[in-house]
């Protein structure tokens, strides 16, 4: 099998070194070049022929976003953003997403050395995902790991955080939950859901796969485009039709029951298929407390968080979907549920929201 070639591009001489360094010590990974600016990748893009390009998000003579615009345009390619963990550059972050990226590695603030060899795993990962990942859905919606000196993360299940139980009896009250998960590619993924919703529509707990830094900004993001109300959940906050309730990237999502009501509790615990929020914790919690009155979905995303939790919420008689192989950016997630039989049906990303109406009434 061919290696993944990658062309490292940014302005700091440093973090293309630790790059490279990161991504060379898999054997799967090639780094074929690096350039300091866009106008120098571009010429290295065309004679090294990458398939994928990481990206950092600023950069002197043209910025990263302008440029990626450019490439999605003349030259679509995988690409891995290299984003700041501060609130401007989790809009300039977002920005790149909906311009094409197919992810981003968040880089510290202070410790840039020591910060992202702390993610070697992650950085190694998202490249190896970008290289198979859909970039014409991507565009169009506008792992194996064997780094020799890194330690895999033992991957814990929904147990650690939240035992199963019993299927719930069916509760009195006929208020609906709608239940979403998604990682890669998800948050344009989730854009294009929500701008679709109504603002009657039933309430929605949202876990997505995102540092903690940038839930905060993605959530307002989100409320600016959708006619329901989002917000980053809150504990103890009740969930309100009409409403939206998106995970801190720091802790699990978990919806409980309070009398008639249904609420938000955030949860500190393990991370759960190396993930927090997890969409499995979030999803068994709507299994034991929302039973058959819940509407499951699993967008965009790698990996398999989710499809066990997916799958139990069908179990309590609860309609499940996930979008298609077509239209996801990366058919982990929704691929791992449809193959344990946890999703009903299969849609485009653009018929899922009608679709989750069309059970609510």
């Amino acid at each position: 099998m061919s290696k993944i070639k990658v062309l490292i591009v940014d302005d700091s001489a440093l973090v293309r070194q630790i790059l490279t360094e990161i991504l060379n010590s898999d054997r799967d990974i090639d780094v074929v070049g690096t350039a300091q600016d866009p106008f120098i990748a571009r010429d290295k893009i065309k004679k090294l022929k990458p398939d994928v390009i990481t990206l950092d998000v600023e950069m002197p003579k043209m910025d990263g976003v302008t440029f990626l615009r450019n490439l999605m345009r003349l030259h679509p390619l995988p690409v891995v953003m290299i984003s700041s963990l501060t609130e401007q550059g989790a809009d300039i972050t977002f920005e790149a997403l909906e311009a094409g990226a197919i992810d981003f590695v968040a880089k510290p603030k202070i410790d840039v050395k020591e910060g992202l060899q702390e993610y070697t795993e992650e950085i190694i990962e998202k490249v190896k995902t970008a290289s198979k990942a859909n970039v014409l859905a991507k565009a169009s919606s506008n792992a194996d790991s064997s780094a020799k000196t890194m330690t895999v993360e033992e991957k814990l299940s929904a147990d650690s955080v939240l035992k199963k139980k019993a299927a719930p009896k069916r509760f009195k009250t006929t208020d609906k939950i709608i239940a979403l998960g998604a990682s890669t590619g998800g948050t344009e993924a989730i854009k294009e859901v929500l701008m679709r919703m109504p603002a009657d529509s039933p309430g929605m707990v949202i876990s997505q796969h995102i540092p903690e830094a940038f839930s905060g900004p993605f959530a307002e993001r989100m409320n600016g485009i959708s006619a329901m109300t989002v917000c980053e959940a809150k504990d103890g906050q009740q969930i309100l039709p009409g409403h939206v309730y998106i995970a801190p990237g720091s802790h699990h999502l978990i919806v409980e029951r309070n009398g008639a009501q249904y609420i938000c509790r955030l949860n500190d615990g393990e991370r759960v298929n190396r993930h927090k929020p997890s969409v499995d914790v979030m999803f068994r919690s709507v299994a034991q407390n929302v039973g058959s009155n819940a509407i499951g979905v699993i967008l965009t995303g790698m990996g398999d968080d989710g499809a066990k939790g997916l799958l139990e919420m069908k179990e309590t008689g609860a309609p499940t979907m996930v979008q298609d192989e077509k239209t996801s950016v990366v058919w982990g997630m929704p691929g791992a549920a449809a193959k344990i039989g946890a999703a009903d049906n299969e849609y485009p990303l653009d018929r899922i929201s009608t679709n989750i109406m069309k059970l609510v009434d």
